[in-house]
Parts: C-alpha cells; structure tokens; sequence
C-alpha cells in the first residue's frame, strides 16, 4: 500500500500548509484519495472521517478487505510495476 500512497498523494495527507490533500478535479481526499463521490456516505456510516490521516487509512483496510487494490485502479499504471518487481 505504501506504492499506492506513493502514486496518488506522494504519501500525503496535508500538504505544505497543512491542509488536507484534495484532487480539485475528482474530489478524492488524502493519502490514499479516496473518493468522496463514491465513499464518503459508506465512510461516514462506519464513522470513518477520511479527511483525518487514521480516518483515510482506516477507510482503505475498508476497501481493501472489500475490494482489494481495484479501488485505485486508475493508478495502476503508476504502483502494479513496482510491485511485480518486488
């Protein structure tokens, strides 16, 4: 997961100003942009706030146990060699 976190935030949940990470274009939020779009209602009901760097993580154990790596599918391109080759 640490790949993951590489490819979509640079393994951020803040950046400089301490503000959390938030793509403007998807709307997807913190270390591992999760989308708020398709998760944050889900995040919410198990009391997840995925704007906190334990709420972010938390709600990616959630989707790893429920989904695996297909939810960062769209940067694949950018971990799956990485990971082959360790």
């Amino acid at each position: 997961m640490v790949l993951v976190a590489k490819a979509e935030s640079g393994m951020r949940q803040f950046d400089k100003d301490g503000n959390v990470i938030v793509n403007k274009k998807t709307n997807d939020v913190g270390l591992f942009q999760i989308s708020v779009k398709y998760h944050g209602e889900t995040a919410k009901r198990l009391g997840l706030d995925i704007y906190t760097l334990e709420g972010n993580i938390a709600y990616t154990k959630y989707l790893l146990k429920t989904q695996g790596l297909n939810a960062w599918v769209h940067s694949r391109i950018r971990w799956l060699p990485h990971l082959a080759s360790s």
